[in-house]
């Protein structure tokens, strides 16, 4: 068998109901204007023009879960006792992943490191992951605000994908990634794609060199600590931000959470759910006092935790896949590369030390000598 595969895009949907036979397959399908992803059917109208407008992420890290029920019982002995009754169901049926974007795949490599390679693996994200095929398909051009290639992804990365597809023009070059991609190769509508892989690679370096690097030369940001610290600098970025928190729910790499017990008369359910560092109750305490109180501080909080605090502890990772929908679909075009970039700008640092000494309000993006 050839380690390369080749899908003619009029079999696509035999191929897609082919991989339904075994699993629930999560195709991006388009809704009115907007892509999103959802189990595939033929009365769904599949789109692998545009990268989804929301990421896949909810496939294995659900916006919202229960993580088990609970009853209360009264003991039949003492009616003065209570006992609770715990019931969790984590089982999960297999799952495919079609049509996501290489920065979306790599979005569950950040999660895996928090989630399972970890001392306390999350059984319901685990079991999910393990579940879980996940088909990519390369990016053939850019789009509005992405910047893969400058937080180590690009147009074809392959980390996090069980098997990558690349678009031409009468089909899909399928390279399988892991074992578990492997078997793709073995479905009936997919032909020998050994012919078709040196056309295939050219149109991803074609893709990667397209991407636009706002943080060149340099091959990943360095933050300068002390302007990263400095509140002034903050306030005036983040001016503008509604902290609506659509940057958060359309990140493939944000991952927090909060947990709550819903509960009715004798029994409940407890819940996870998405929360989002730009919303103002992410830490508000039960005393009414906030430690991060201010939108500037909420947002700082979130370009921290990508650029500084997630590579400390991960050994340089950058917990941003540079997917850009952060940007495209921000309603005061808030932009976090813009802003990461001025942040490792050794002259911005000079800029705003100087400003601080004489008490005046710099600009961002100017330098002393303009």
């Amino acid at each position: 068998m050839s380690d390369t595969g080749y899908l003619p895009k009029e079999k696509i949907k035999d191929f897609l109901k082919e991989l339904a036979k075994d699993a629930v397959v999560y195709a991006p399908c388009l809704e009115g204007d907007i892509v999103l992803f959802r189990p595939f059917s033929e009365e769904r109208t599949l789109c692998l023009d545009r990268p989804a407008n929301t990421p896949p992420k909810s496939v294995i890290y659900p916006q919202s879960e229960t993580l088990f029920a609970f009853q209360y019982k009264k003991a039949p002995e003492d009616h003065q006792k209570m006992s609770v009754e715990l019931k969790a169901d984590i089982g999960v049926p297999n799952m495919v992943i079609f049509g996501a974007r290489p920065c979306d795949a790599k979005g569950f490599r950040i999660y895996d490191r928090v989630f399972i390679e970890t001392n306390t693996p999350d059984p319901y994200y685990r079991k999910r992951r393990e579940n879980t095929l996940i088909v990519t398909l390369s990016c053939a051009a850019p789009s509005p605000g992405c910047f893969c290639v400058a937080v180590g992804g690009g147009p074809a990365h392959k980390e996090g994908s069980d098997v990558m597809m690349t678009e031409l023009e009468g089909g899909y070059v399928i390279e399988p990634v892991t074992e578990k991609g492997r078997a793709i190769l073995g479905k009936h509508v997919i032909e020998d794609g050994k012919p078709y892989l040196k056309d295939a690679q050219h149109v991803q370096a074609k893709a990667h060199d397209e991407v636009r690097n706002p943080f060149a030369p340099d091959e990943l940001p360095k933050i300068s600590q002390s302007l990263f610290n400095f509140d002034g600098f903050w306030e005036q970025v983040v001016g503008k931000c509604v902290s609506c928190g659509a940057c958060t729910y359309l990140c493939p790499t944000c991952y927090c959470f909060n947990i709550t017990d819903e509960q009715g008369i004798g029994s409940g359910e407890r819940v996870r759910s998405w929360d989002a560092c730009m919303f103002f109750h992410f830490t508000l305490e039960a005393s009414g006092h906030n430690p991060r109180p201010t939108k500037f501080q909420r947002f700082k909080n979130r370009v921290g935790h990508k650029f500084i605090y997630y590579p400390e502890k991960y050994e340089g990772v950058i917990a941003c896949c540079g997917c850009g929908r952060c940007i495209r679909y921000c309603p005061v075009n808030v932009d976090i590369s813009e802003i990461v970039n001025y942040l490792k700008d050794t002259h911005q640092e000079l800029h705003w030390a100087s400003s601080r000494k004489e008490g005046t309000q710099p600009t961002v993006g100017s330098t002393k000598d303009e």
